[in-house]
């Protein structure tokens, strides 16, 4: 059994993922963390029974208590780095799907990873019709290099775009390179209306309630379009990712970014 510990255990995204881990009969719920927490057992909260295992509000104590091998973050931007960092300095392998790290965050986990010999696994996406999405996406911006991408989240998403839409963004320049789409002289009217910019491929968030998680990848050649859409109906979708990151982190080699590096 991996012995899992779950931050934002409150969150939307963390109730998922105690159930998930609960179920699963190679991983064990053994410690919960949430700054709101009223030290509820993790039983009550996704319908389970009494488990014993109770939500702490403080991360180092937590791990201190419960000694997990695996912590599962789905917290927000402002928290993520901190934890990941706690969670590394005291052996805790890190699976991360929180957004809004930057590159040189990236570069500090896997410069932690390397000195204290923990492994981390971070995905912008934990769906696996998501990362299907991106790599086809990818192959297709080998024919058609110009496309501009849409995606749809619910309004309490802090960040934009998503960082599955930058990854995809990134996955696709590698492809093509940079490259300038639309007219030469074309006059934003409103700021930001074309949308944010990334190697010259455009991307637009849409946020509101309703909507769980949504991209649209939409290519444009001569006298055709092509679009490569993906719809995320429930947070379940996310849950075999993360299940199959918790089991696979243990073994992995530093830092993996991007669930795709450890499928198949």
């Amino acid at each position: 059994m991996i012995r899992v510990m779950v931050c934002g255990a409150y969150g939307k995204m963390g109730r998922e993922v105690l159930q998930a881990v609960h179920k699963d009969p190679q991983l064990s719920v053994v410690g919960a963390v949430d700054i709101n927490s009223d030290f509820a057992d993790v039983g009550d909260i996704i319908g389970a029974g009494k488990t014993g295992v109770t939500v702490g509000n403080d991360l180092i104590t937590v791990i201190n208590e419960t000694k997990p091998q695996v912590m599962v973050d789905f917290t927000n931007p402002e928290s993520v780095m901190n934890n990941i960092t706690h969670a590394i300095k005291n052996g805790v392998c890190p699976v991360v799907g929180t957004t809004g790290l930057t590159e040189a965050n990236i570069n500090e986990i896997r410069e932690l990873c390397t000195t204290s010999k923990v492994n981390a696994i971070i995905s912008p996406n934990f769906s696996i019709g998501a990362i299907l999405m991106m790599k086809l996406a990818q192959e297709a911006a080998k024919y058609l290099p110009q496309v501009e991408i849409i995606e749809m989240h619910h309004d309490q998403k802090l960040d934009a775009p998503s960082g599955t839409a930058l990854r995809t963004a990134e996955l696709i320049a590698n492809v093509r390179g940079e490259m300038r789409q639309g007219h030469p002289n074309e006059v934003e009217k409103l700021t930001g209306a074309r949308g944010g910019n990334l190697a010259g491929i455009r991307l637009h968030s849409v946020r509101l309630p309703g909507y769980v998680a949504h991209q649209e990848v939409i290519f444009g050649g001569l006298g055709q379009t092509l679009t490569i859409r993906h719809d995320s109906i429930s947070r379940e979708s996310f849950m075999p990712g993360v299940v199959l990151a918790c089991k696979k982190v243990l073994t992995v080699d530093g830092l993996i970014c991007g669930l795709e590096h450890i499928m198949g």
